[in-house]
């Protein structure tokens, strides 16, 4: 915020971020009390005839017509007293407070209420100019008088006499000053500690200031000229009357050829004040219209401050906008990689030798004939139970290794460790899911049906070769699902069935309260960190196996290979289709339900929830 010293206005911080320093001023503008220097300075000028402006007759109001005060009238040195600076804010983010540490000469009370004239309405510096212009300073001769009032015959002092019953303020003399009570918004500025509110706090202070006086109607000693000529020879008080003046007055007229040199002086004299009076109004208009800027700024940063500030969504460790940042670099990053791998894989079919190998190895071979052809009911409900629990294994298993804090716990009815109700429905999932992948594995080879998904030839290895340079290609093998897989399927089916789950199994296991935990030899020849660096690898397997198989399923016959699976037959049609939509609606629906409160009934059938 700017502060006033003794000869001009200290400019304070920027009201933007980068800015210049508020207020923008080349000059300073003075205060009161230098404004009352310059009147004892015009006082003491005003001793020497002939060097005041003589106010001109056109002019609006006695304050226009004024001679200015110069702008170098200082107070004598005895009357100013040394202060020391008052310091604010720092300038810069852990800078010092500004201004630096140090003194400035001020004017003192006393002084500059002495050397201080009365600031009143225009009317009655008006009134105060007249009667200055018109009464002589004592020991000094009389003025010269114009014409026609020495003609009249009246005395001066009848129109002095009519004057004086005014009093300084421009009130009758004797009359008592009215006050009236005005309730001020306090000015906010800025908050006392960083993050603060700003100071001071809002609200409303009651304040008591002067109330404006009745003007009276001064005519001037050119309107008593005036009237003087007129005929009947009206005296000269008769044109002092006093109603209520109007807001403008006209400025007195001064005929100079009369005047003496020393006329000129008081002249000079009466003038000063009512410069002084303009000098104070401009400053004080151009700090009210400051002051209604800062207001309105600061109102304007209030409003802007008292805005909710959205919060990012955070998920995981980062925030969405992060998330969708690394998908976009993930992604473009994939299609380029496709996109260079399948020039790759063209290329390479156009070597020597390779169309004649893919010819000879088309990508499948013949299954033994006691294989039967399509899934039978058993192979597509394991099918779809194997994919519902998949999911809720997962999801679950992230969340054992996110949480932190869990928000129910599950303790067995005969007894055990305490663990979080997440690692209970994990468990409990996977115990489900054993039990539908050993009913799998038996039926698949009571029915002989283990010859689709078990590779019975060496020639699955050249086939699968043949298959992958073929998908790579964009030019897929030719599907035959309900029949037979290609080598690359088959190889991928078993190692899913039969190398991938026992592997998640075991190391499950391992890491689970069921394992015996005084064993030290067992223990020894298989660690827990062991069965950790593998468990988390084989869910990631199984979810980029989910990924793929869903893709190249709709990507190589939808509606045909979804018959297969959810229907059991090889026509095409839209079944199929929508009992897959009904079995992703329920997984989507159980996955997203699986929460403590809805889990806390079913855990509390087997043993005992609790929140600690």
């Amino acid at each position: 915020m700017a502060t006033y010293t003794a000869d001009r206005i200290r400019q304070g911080l920027p009201r933007t971020p980068g800015g210049p320093a508020w207020p923008e001023v080349e000059n300073a503008v003075r205060s009161e009390a230098n404004a009352s220097h310059s009147v004892e300075h015009a006082h003491a000028a005003s001793a020497a005839p002939g060097i005041a402006a003589v106010p001109s007759a056109d002019a609006e109001t006695p304050a226009a017509a004024a001679a200015v005060p110069t702008a170098d009238a200082v107070l004598p040195a005895a009357a100013m007293t040394e202060m020391p600076l008052r310091r604010g804010l720092p300038r810069i983010p852990g800078g010092e407070p500004w201004p630096p540490e140090g003194s400035a000469l001020v004017a003192g009370q006393g002084a500059a209420s002495a050397a201080q004239p009365s600031v009143v309405p225009a009317a009655a510096n008006a009134t105060a100019l007249v009667e200055d212009a018109a009464a002589p300073t004592a020991g000094e001769d009389t003025p010269a008088r114009p014409a026609a009032q020495a003609d009249s015959g009246e005395p001066v002092a009848a129109s002095r006499s009519a004057e004086s019953s005014l009093g300084a303020t421009g009130a009758p003399s004797g009359a008592e000053l009215d006050t009236v009570a005005e309730e001020v918004t306090l000015r906010q500025g800025l908050p006392r500690h960083p993050g603060g509110d700003p100071w001071p706090p809002a609200g409303t202070v009651t304040v008591r200031r002067q109330a404006a006086p009745p003007q009276p109607t001064v005519h001037t000693a050119a309107s008593s000229a005036t009237s003087a000529e007129q005929p009947g020879g009206a005296p000269l008080a008769a044109a002092v009357a006093a109603p209520d003046l109007p807001a403008a007055v006209d400025a007195p007229a001064v005929a100079p050829a009369e005047h003496t040199g020393t006329s000129r002086s008081e002249t000079a004299g009466s003038a000063a004040p009512s410069a002084t009076t303009s000098a104070v109004a401009s400053a004080a208009l151009d700090q009210a219209a400051a002051a209604k800027a800062t207001s309105t700024t600061t109102q304007r940063t209030q409003a802007s401050a008292s805005k909710p500030v959205r919060e990012p969504i955070v998920i995981g460790d980062r925030t969405l906008g992060q998330w969708v940042k690394l998908a976009v670099l993930w992604g473009g990053g994939a299609i380029l990689a496709a996109a260079i791998i399948v020039l790759a894989a063209r290329g390479v079919t156009t070597l020597p030798g390779v169309p004649e190998f893919m010819k000879r190895y088309p990508g499948e071979y013949h299954l033994p004939e006691f294989v039967d052809p399509g899934f039978p009911a058993w192979a597509r409900w394991s099918h779809f139970l194997n994919f519902f629990l998949m999911v809720l294994i997962i999801r679950s298993g992230l969340l054992v290794r996110q949480q932190q804090k869990p928000d129910a716990f599950f303790t067995p009815k005969k007894g055990g460790k305490k663990v979080s109700i997440y690692l209970w429905l994990h468990t409990s999932l996977d115990i489900i899911w054993l039990a539908n992948g050993v009913c799998f594995v038996v039926l698949l080879f009571i029915s002989g049906h283990w010859a689709r998904i078990v590779p019975t030839s060496w020639e699955v290895f050249p086939n699968a070769a043949s298959a992958m340079l073929q998908y790579l290609t964009l030019e897929w093998p030719v599907e035959n699902g309900w029949v037979n897989y290609n080598s690359l399927q088959q190889i991928m089916y078993f190692t899913v069935v039969f190398i991938a789950a026992p592997l998640a199994a075991i190391t499950g296991v391992r890491m689970s309260e069921w394992w015996p935990k005084d064993a030290a030899r067992l223990n020894r020849l298989y660690p827990a960190p062991v069965a950790r660096a593998i468990h988390f690898p084989v869910m990631l397997f199984f979810v980029l196996f989910i990924l793929i198989h869903v893709f190249l399923v709709f990507t190589t016959g939808a509606l045909k290979n979804l018959n297969h699976m959810f229907v059991g037959t090889p026509e095409i049609s839209w079944v199929g289709f929508w009992w897959f939509a009904a079995a992703v609606l329920v997984t989507a629906a159980v996955t997203w339900a699986a929460r403590p409160l809805v889990l806390a009934p079913i855990a509390g059938a087997f043993g005992k929830v609790s929140e600690r």
